[in-house]
């Protein structure tokens, strides 16, 4: 049976929204607006927090990686910030255009997160470009996006870097290597139908590029728009339809190419501590629809296969929740259910139960094709799985994951879940730090969002960072459906999925910070 966490009880009575008008976002203004900075010295800080916590009975750290605790060890093998301001080229308080005054700082209580906040300042045609990130490597946190790569000051949004490409960005790893490397996918030329057939190295730790090298084609139907890449060791793996290939991160010199395990051809990867495969397997001689699907550990150095699972028909692999312990999520359109699956080191099923409860299709896959390892609100340890949830709804992908559900990954059942948060406060659990679950608690209306830690035990919370009421508005602009999430060093990062090229009077909210 689900159990509500010890200390949980009903929810506070609402607060009084803050009189004012600092929290409304004079740039975004699509978001959740914000009310004024609160009245109360830090006793209100505190008292918003213990409201949250009253409702969620959780919080959470938020980190860069997704692999169980192992990608943030492997991750202290670069720099770890060191909250060193920048050169002061301005205040720091504004979104980055020069013209705006909204101040997400307005109003501050002792005891608030101060918050920097940046906009996309380059130019871009139609409905923008794709964000991808954040990376934090020594007192930096950085971006890519269309052509270019940027570094921010972790300490105050400060831009420390930015890398321009010749051609624009059209696959990007989930993770860079341990020692600061990513390499990127990039199209042939700046063609909008241009093949997505080039890798280039990027040095995170310096801001420079390093080698180019071509994808080689392996037939003629060898072709692809972008491409599935994972990042393992000193291996980056990339997959196109039927087809992959593995390079070395250190010199792009080709390490394997396609493999066939039992007929099946690749779809994807998901890297980090261990580099995992997802394949398509198609029986000869019959439909289309009769495809299965496979999870499979690879050699990261050879390609080879280390062991395989194949789904049942019907069955959809829709995301690495976890590379180790490995959790995998998967879907079934017509029973119009999904389930979790977790794996042994040795890849044989350790548990597998279908859901009763509903997440967003970023964490299931429901809706979404590509970006295995692109959920953002689930966090695991060597034996539980916490991820953001809510109730079913009429779909397999549902809008609002208000609370954090424990799973038991040795039997599959729920261990314990929090209360709902009210409606807007989407919680995001990102790590297990510190013997702490970490989790995010989105801004809601009038009330700005916050980082808390659950006990993995019962989930029972504690406050960790509360933004100031001023943030609300901007915090709202990075929407739950394409937000992309880190944790560094005790500060949260939110970066945009998408952003737009400047207009007058018109902003596009690229990245936002807050924390020690």
């Amino acid at each position: 049976m689900n159990q509500i966490p010890a200390g949980f009880g009903p929810p506070p009575e609402p607060f009084e929204p803050p009189s004012g008008g600092a929290g409304a976002d004079a740039g975004g203004g699509t978001g959740a607006g914000g009310g004024g900075p609160f009245r109360g010295r830090t006793a209100g800080v505190l008292a918003a927090l213990a409201a949250v916590l009253l409702v969620l009975g959780g919080g959470a750290y938020l980190t860069l990686g997704g692999d169980g605790g192992k990608d943030a060890k492997d991750a202290k093998d670069a720099a770890a910030p060191t909250g060193s301001p920048s050169v002061d080229q301005g205040d720091g308080k504004g979104p980055g255009t020069g013209t705006d005054t909204y101040d997400p700082n307005a109003g501050i209580q002792p005891g608030e997160a101060r918050v920097w906040l940046r906009d996309n300042q380059t130019e871009l045609a139609g409905s923008g470009a794709a964000q991808f990130g954040p990376w934090q490597v020594g007192d930096v946190v950085i971006r890519a996006m269309y052509k270019e790569v940027t570094a921010h000051a972790v300490a105050d949004g400060q831009e420390k870097w930015k890398l321009s490409l010749q051609t624009p960005l059209c696959g990007v790893p989930r993770h860079p290597s341990a020692t600061g490397k990513l390499v990127v996918g990039v199209k042939e030329t700046d063609s909008d139908t241009a093949h997505c057939n080039q890798l280039q190295l990027v040095d995170l730790t310096t801001g420079t590029a390093g080698w180019k090298v071509p994808v080689p084609q392996e037939n003629r139907y060898d072709t692809a728009n972008e491409l599935e890449m994972a990042i393992t060791g000193d291996t980056v793996a990339v997959a196109r339809p039927a087809f992959m290939s593995g390079f070395s991160v250190t010199d792009g010199r080709r390490l394997f190419g396609t493999s066939r395990t039992n007929g099946c051809t690749p779809r994807a990867f998901a890297g980090g501590s261990r580099l995992i495969a997802i394949r398509n397997c198609f029986p000869p001689k019959e439909p289309v629809s009769s495809a299965q699907m496979m999870v499979e550990e690879l050699d990261p150095a050879t390609g080879g296969s280390k062991w395989s699972h194949t789904y049942d028909k019907g069955w959809n692999v829709g995301r690495v929740l976890s590379v180790d312990p490995l959790v995998v999520a998967a879907y079934h359109k017509e029973k119009k259910t999904w389930n979790i699956t977790a794996f042994t080191a040795d890849g044989k099923v350790r548990s597998q139960s279908d859901a009763a409860f509903g997440v967003s299709g970023r964490c299931n896959g429901w809706g979404n094709s590509t970006g295995y390892q692109d959920c953002f609100a689930a966090a695991a340890d060597a034996d539980t799985l916490y991820i953001g949830a809510g109730k079913t709804g009429d779909h397999l992908g549902i809008e609002d994951t208000l609370k954090v559900v424990a799973v038991d990954l040795n039997t599959g059942k729920e261990k314990w879940s929090t209360a709902e948060q009210p409606k807007g406060r989407t919680m995001w659990p990102l790590a297990v730090e510190n013997g702490r679950v970490v989790v995010y608690v989105a801004p809601g209306v009038g009330t700005a969002a916050s980082v808390v830690s659950l006990s993995p035990a019962d989930g029972t919370a504690q406050p960790l960072l509360q933004s100031p009421a001023a943030a609300a508005g901007a915090e709202g602009v990075f929407f739950d459906h394409g937000v992309r999430i880190g944790w560094a060093g005790g500060r949260l990062f939110l970066l945009n999925g998408r952003v737009k090229g400047p207009e007058p009077s018109v902003v596009s909210r690229a990245i936002l910070s807050f924390g020690k």
